[in-house]
């Protein structure tokens, strides 16, 4: 196994480990047996579990980021961006139940409260799509003239539990519900 290799088979662990068991439940010890490594190499690659969160955390955020770019339209209209991203984000979570998890797990614990803190008091990222349709539609009065953050909770909360029960088997997100769903979320923030 060569040392990128290794890596990689940590943070795969990893990820099936926490997704699985949460953060306190998996110990070094657990991911080094999975990760058929000893537990001074993953030492070499992260400071520790803290920093290997987050290191998990920044490698799927950016995957999910580079994934949205990909199949992001052309600008056409806020409407239309909104609700493609949307759908976007949803099919994709779908298709990777393991980063959901991973990703909701980490948004509301200790590590997600302070990369929350931080992204509030450190303004938008430069990255964060929808903050800037928001803003975008804010300044048009496309949009119910509220903090950018209470929009985010008012779209993205509701589909965060509804990807929850679809992937725990309590509804079937197929297309149709899809678009209904985003189209609903639209119409909740809209003017």
């Amino acid at each position: 196994m060569r040392n990128m290799d290794k890596r990689e088979k940590i943070m795969e662990v990893s990820l099936k480990l926490f997704a699985e068991h949460g953060f306190h439940r998996v110990s070094m010890d657990m991911i080094a047996g999975k990760a058929d490594v000893a537990v001074g190499t993953i030492y070499i690659y992260f400071a520790g579990k803290d920093e290997l969160i987050e290191e998990l955390f920044l490698e799927l955020e950016n995957k999910i980021i580079s994934a949205l770019q990909k199949t992001r339209p052309a600008k056409r209209s806020i409407r239309n961006d909104f609700l493609s991203l949307m759908n976007n984000f949803i099919k994709y979570l779908i298709d990777h139940p393991l980063y959901f998890r991973y990703m909701e797990q980490y948004i509301n614990s200790p590590f997600g409260i302070a990369l929350r803190r931080d992204k509030f008091l450190g303004g938008q990222d430069k990255q964060d799509m929808l903050s800037h349709i928001f803003q975008d539609g804010i300044d048009k009065k496309l949009l119910k003239d509220l903090p950018v953050g209470a929009l985010f909770s008012l779209t993205i909360a509701p589909l965060i539990f509804l990807l929850r029960d679809h992937i725990l088997g309590f509804i079937t997100l197929d297309k149709a519900l899809i678009n209904k769903i985003t189209e609903a979320c639209w119409d909740g923030i809209k003017r």
